[in-house]
């Protein structure tokens, strides 16, 4: 166990050791099974989280501000456009400034080609450490939380296989960065991943490298296919969601086009019955219900969806104890 975390920013998980991520993980479950048994755990008593919205967010926000609210402290909302941040505040002053009223800063800007480096530059600036709630690249909350709840079902990952994938959605051209946080950090856990999309939804190549040289230094496989079903046959993990063709266009209405082609790529019970028996579905909501994922398959007994929300709780209340306190 890690015990010199205070102060580090969480931009990118592949910035943590396997050991520091380790300490992660056992804290995060060593809390939810306080919080299970009723334990205060006040470890941030007085202490005050910002959060800076660029985009609009559920688990996010509710999970951070509970997590806070758990451990003793408060988190201060604020969104980009009702302050001066949408009138000229630059990422340097909200380091500087936000950083001397508060004990930590967290982001979420998944405006593409902006929201990493936005907060890189704020954390250069920033005296306390900065969280990344979702930038355009990586999303390592998400990422921490989904490999909680596969420990959770499976115990050791070692050896059991993932399968990433994209799934159609009508709503609009979501971000990459869960798939590119997710094929990143499973491997180093021992986990064999599957990647698998349409040609025009391919993510970024030097996350893609940095994935397959992280499989390589466990021995796990990792795999790029296009084939939907050849993906989820034999799988212990499906998770499949929609993003972006962004790496092609960041037009609405051509993203629109591409995603418009792949109707078919849906989870439905015919599908996960090509998986493994035990194999469970996986997605961080919102779901395009009916587009991406049947409600038979989402709301069904393979479906860990729920318990993936709820360790967003757990893992970050685990960041912020450590990174904060």
């Amino acid at each position: 166990m890690q015990t010199n975390l205070r102060g580090r920013d969480v931009i990118d998980l592949q910035e943590w050791t396997k050991d520091e991520l380790g300490t992660l993980l056992d804290v995060a479950f060593t809390l939810k099974r306080d919080r299970a048994l009723g334990l205060a755990h006040p470890y941030l008593r007085d202490k005050v989280l910002a959060m800076l919205f660029f985009f609009s967010s559920t688990r996010t926000r509710t999970s951070f501000e509970a997590g806070m609210a758990q451990l003793g402290g408060h988190a201060q909302f604020i969104e980009s456009r009702t302050t001066q941040i949408a009138h000229g505040d630059t990422a340097k002053e909200i380091g500087e400034i936000l950083g001397r009223y508060n004990d930590g800063i967290a982001i979420r800007n998944v405006d593409w080609g902006v929201g990493n480096s936005y907060i890189r530059d704020v954390a250069e600036a920033s005296r306390v450490p900065v969280l990344n709630m979702q930038c355009d690249i990586y999303h390592p909350h998400q990422a921490l939380a989904d490999l909680m709840t596969i420990i959770e079902r499976f115990g050791d990952p070692r050896g059991k296989t993932a399968t990433v994938s994209w799934a159609c959605a009508a709503s609009y051209q979501k971000p990459i960065s869960v798939p590119q946080s997710l094929v990143l950090l499973l491997p180093r856990f021992g986990m064999n991943v599957r990647l698998v999309h349409p040609p025009e939804f391919a993510l970024m190549d030097d996350i893609v490298e940095q994935a397959r040289q992280n499989a390589r230094k466990t021995g796990a496989s990792f795999e790029v296919m296009d084939d939907f079903e050849q993906g989820i046959s034999g799988t212990d993990v499906v998770y499949a969601k929609s993003w972006g063709a962004l790496l092609k266009t960041t037009d609405e209405a051509e993203g629109a086009k591409a995603i418009s082609k792949y109707g078919s790529w849906i989870t439905d019970s015919r599908r996960m019955a090509m998986a493994k028996d035990d194999a469970i579905f996986m997605h961080p909501l919102p779901a395009d219900r009916g587009v991406e994922v049947t409600d038979e398959v989402i709301d069904g007994p393979q479906s860990a969806v729920y318990d993936q929300a709820e360790n967003r709780l757990h893992g970050q209340k685990a960041v912020m104890a450590l990174t904060m306190s």
